[in-house]
């Protein structure tokens, strides 16, 4: 049989249509080739059959072939897996990265291979004891001056390092909030992310609703949650809210969410209705096992309700110019919001260390290598030795080995210089007579770095170096001997026998070499974090280079897809045209004969 006369015409113009539109597309990638976040987009198609015949006069195959091309949608190329592979090495090269940038600010007064700093401090110590060991120089004042000028220099240096240590806390913690500095803080930044993920939901889905795809929007959203895996350890999800997802309220099968039903409640036609992204956080609560707290919740509520918002609530207290509380001490909540973004009640979440236990306890914390703000908190809370809290070595850590080292040295050097004062078991030693004091009480008691100094009295010329005894050079040659000793040391004894320093411990090292084993310390956990970070880096480049070989702009394969296209439009003009012979061969030339 002859078939409807237009309906070729019908076939060559969806044809031509289809190919049309995706030159159009082509061109739309082209000129996005450089556009960031862009994906690269596509026509979804599929072949235009009837199943049911148009004419009682049709009958046979020819009523299922030949009507042409349906376009259904314009879709991005994207690969799910990917973008999943390509978030959590985000997730680990932004914890590895936030490491190494605050190992690197440490290793600025730490690493003193290339400075003059407190190892060389001792040096000088060490050296000019020597030098004044004799009868004649250990009386001469001068000589007495130069010791305490260099026991100056390095308590002055020690002064500094925990300064650095306390100014590198303080930015830590401004990187995590940058409130009341120029430069918007990690919090901040998670905060305008999930309120812009939040916000591009419901204008997805609202244009969705109403036909329209809104490409270049997902484009937008797929950035922003990209950037905020570098942040947290986020997992999205696609899923259609609670009124379309064909489960009621009591948990029961609802096909009325789904599809229109007819009158017996049998389904006629699915719904069209789109899915909402739902963005969830993964930590470990204080019983170790792993949750899930939803940061963006689809499009549920009305205006920023469907999002958290994370804050520190102790900023005001850390920022305090009179009376501040410690950078270490910053904790983490998460609050739900109402509509105008307002907090709606108490926090949902907290991230805390809490010192009230001993040892101290992380209430919730984040699964390892999880995201640039774990980073920031571990520096801030781990000190590398506290039980539970012993994974990474923190500022705490590089505190406590400063103040060990200038704890030790005090201690050392005034019950030298005490023990100085008397040679007599009879005869009780001058318990003033200390060197190295603590500046905030002018005691020799609870030294540490930040406080240590020089015995206002031995400024003021009322102490000494002590010379009680045969020999007045016993103190400068045990004190000499004792910069040379590595520590736990039991060779020096008191009266009744007994070591002096039982309780001192540098790890088996001088003073002089306990920096170097500190810097050792440092330098070995740089140097494996750097290792971690260049392999994250690498493994996200080749997951980045694989995403963009699917959804990256490619010229040499648009071009082509360009003549692929434009070939595919000829042809369907080509069979328009044969289609218009055919037909005025029908017209003019059929039934001539007999006329």
């Amino acid at each position: 049989m002859v078939r409807a006369t237009f309906s070729g015409f019908t076939t060559a113009l969806s044809a031509m249509q289809a190919n049309q539109k995706r030159l159009n597309i082509t061109g739309q990638n082209l000129s996005n080739m450089n556009t960031v976040g862009y994906t690269r987009q596509q026509l979804k198609v599929s072949s235009l059959n009837y199943t049911n015949p148009i004419s009682h006069y049709m009958n046979g195959s020819e009523i299922s072939v030949g009507f042409g091309v349906h376009m259904d949608t314009v879709t991005r190329i994207r690969d799910p897996f990917l973008d999943v592979q390509y978030r959590n090495q985000m997730d680990r090269s932004g914890y590895t990265n936030g490491l190494q940038t605050s190992l690197d600010r440490l290793a600025n007064f730490f690493d003193e291979s290339h400075i003059t700093g407190i190892q060389k401090a001792f040096d000088d110590i060490q050296s000019t004891l020597t030098n004044i060991h004799d009868t004649a120089k250990v009386n001469d004042p001068i000589f007495e001056a130069e010791l305490r000028s260099r026991m100056e220099a390095l308590t002055n240096l020690l002064n500094q390092g925990a300064k650095d240590i306390e100014d590198a806390k303080m930015e830590e913690f401004n990187r995590l909030d940058g409130t009341g500095t120029s430069e918007q803080g990690a919090i901040q930044r998670v905060n305008d992310i999930l309120q812009q993920i939040g916000s591009l939901n419901r204008q997805i889905k609202e244009n969705q609703i109403h036909g329209q795809p809104s490409l270049e929007l997902m484009d937008n959203r797929d950035v922003l949650l990209d950037e905020l895996s570098s942040y947290l350890p986020i997992e999205v999800t696609y899923r259609k809210d609670e009124d379309h997802d064909g489960i009621d309220a009591a948990g029961n099968e609802d096909l009325s969410e789904l599809y229109h039903l007819d009158s017996s409640g049998r389904p006629i036609m699915r719904k069209e209705w789109p899915d909402d992204l739902y963005v969830t956080m993964q930590y470990i609560d204080e019983t170790g096992k792993s949750q899930t707290l939803k940061l963006v919740e689809g499009t549920v509520g009305v205006g920023e309700e469907n999002h958290l918002k994370l804050e520190i609530p102790n900023t005001k207290d850390i920022l305090d110019t009179t009376n501040p509380a410690k950078p270490g001490d910053v904790k983490l909540d998460f609050y739900a919001l109402d509509e105008k973004g307002n907090k709606a009640g108490a926090a949902v979440l907290t991230f805390e260390k809490d010192t009230t236990t001993n040892p101290p306890k992380i209430t919730n914390q984040f699964p390892s290598d999880s995201g640039s703000i774990q980073a920031g908190l571990d520096m801030l809370w781990k000190d590398g030795t506290t039980d539970g809290l012993n994974d990474v070595k923190g500022y705490d850590f590089y505190m406590k080995q400063l103040d060990r080292l200038a704890s030790a040295f005090a201690e050392v050097i005034n019950t030298l210089n005490i023990q100085g004062t008397t040679n007599s078991v009879d005869n009780k030693p001058l318990q003033n007579y200390f060197l190295l004091a603590n500046k905030e009480d002018g005691t020799s008691a609870n030294i540490t770095a930040a406080n240590i100094g020089i015995n206002s009295e031995w400024v003021n010329g009322n102490v000494h170096i002590s010379k009680s005894g045969d020999n007045h050079t016993d103190t400068v040659l045990h004190m000499l001997e004792a910069m040379k000793a590595t520590y736990p040391y039991d060779n020096l004894k008191d009266f009744d026998g007994n070591p002096l320093f039982d309780k001192v411990n540098l790890d088996n090292n001088t003073f002089a070499n306990f920096m170097n084993h500190t810097s050792t310390i440092l330098a070995n956990d740089s140097y494996s974090n750097k290792i971690a970070l260049k392999t994250n880096v690498t493994v996200l480049n080749g997951i980045e280079n694989s995403r963009d070989s699917v959804s990256g702009v490619s010229l040499d394969e648009e071009a082509s897809n360009m003549m692929m296209y434009m070939s595919a439009y000829n042809a369907a003009s080509r069979l328009m045209t044969t289609m218009d012979q055919a037909l005025d061969i029908l017209i003019n030339s059929t039934g001539v004969v007999g006329r």
